[in-house]
């Protein structure tokens, strides 16, 4: 088939799997190692960002909440399987709205997993219930749990432009606590208002130091900035030619070592999907199982191009 056919049959792009609208080979992602395995505890949220990644609301149960039995399944098939998988990562929604949340945390912490939390550490975070059931699992599992918890921009207007009217210092005063009560745990900025890493990374410092808060705001991982998805723009196709033009290993790409559970509104089981941000689209659903989820991605979605490859986000540790 020729190159002029190709783009006649597939001139939409991300329409096709294998070749992007120009007609070249679309890249392709193998999952190397499982380093880190996501499980979404569901969409639900406390509040509805401007932006949110994946949509989470008050409303949005499109991801239903997971059970801690399901999560128990995949955790022993990580072990069957033998992967060498250091991290997991609970993401929502809002994780501490999950009823099953603190079982599911003991659940991978006895197991010897690294945990990373993300959380806007807002009022689900600070119930008593939970409260306490995070300083127990602090003082048994101190060394392998961390929270990442989302503020924008050091700004608090901007902040609360994403979040919404009294989101700032409610998130302060979950930060704080968790700070007062020997938590590790790191910040989550966006860089959607244009302003440079250098100078991100030097506001988000002032801002620490006034409020007293220790955090090492020039470790990528202490804080990181995340690049914005504008879902209007018109986005390039990444093709097998693009890993040498842009420099870029495709072994870096998220996909390449992680995977997410999710459940969705219906079904009788999880799935387990490609990446963190494609939730929904069923093309990126690897199937129920890990032995499923081992298939290679095609980066066939905009999300792919703006925040991975063009962007460097990754939402791992």
């Amino acid at each position: 088939m020729t190159n002029n056919t190709m783009t006649e049959l597939h001139a939409t792009p991300f329409s096709h799997p294998a070749f992007t609208a120009t007609g070249e080979p679309r890249a392709h992602i193998a999952l190397g190692t499982l380093k880190t395995l996501w499980f979404n505890t569901g969409t639900l949220c406390n509040i509805t960002c401007e932006n949110c990644y994946i949509e989470s609301s008050p409303r949005n149960d499109r991801l239903v909440y997971l059970s801690r039995a399901e999560v128990d399944l995949f955790l022993d098939e990580i072990a069957t399987q033998h992967h060498a998988t250091e991290e997991i990562g609970i993401t929502g929604g809002e994780p501490f709205m999950n009823p099953d949340i603190l079982l599911i945390m003991q659940s991978c912490l006895a197991r010897g997993f690294k945990l990373l939390v993300l959380t806007n550490a807002m009022r689900p975070m600070m119930r008593p219930r939970i409260q306490a059931g995070l300083l127990d699992l602090k003082k048994q599992f101190a060394e392998q749990l961390t929270l990442r918890v989302s503020i924008d921009h050091f700004d608090p207007g901007l902040h609360e432009q994403e979040r919404g009217p009294g989101s700032w210092s409610a998130t302060i005063r979950g930060m704080q606590w968790l700070q007062r009560n020997g938590f590790a745990f790191h910040i989550a900025g966006r860089t959607r208002w244009g302003d440079s890493e250098a100078g991100l990374r030097q506001g988000y410092a002032r801002m620490f130091d006034e409020l007293d808060i220790h955090l090492d705001t020039g470790d990528p991982q202490s804080l990181v900035l995340f690049p914005e998805i504008d879902v209007t723009a018109e986005v390039p196709e990444i093709t097998t030619a693009c890993w040498d033009i842009l420099g870029v290993n495709p072994s870096d790409m998220m996909c390449a070592s992680s995977r997410m559970v999710v459940k969705h509104k219906g079904d009788n089981s999880p799935s387990v999907m490609a990446c963190t941000l494609l939730a929904y689209e069923s093309d990126f659903n690897l199937g129920r199982s890990l032995a499923d989820a081992s298939a290679t991605v095609a980066l066939n979605h905009p999300n792919c191009a703006t925040f991975c490859v063009l962007g460097g986000g990754s939402c791992s540790a």
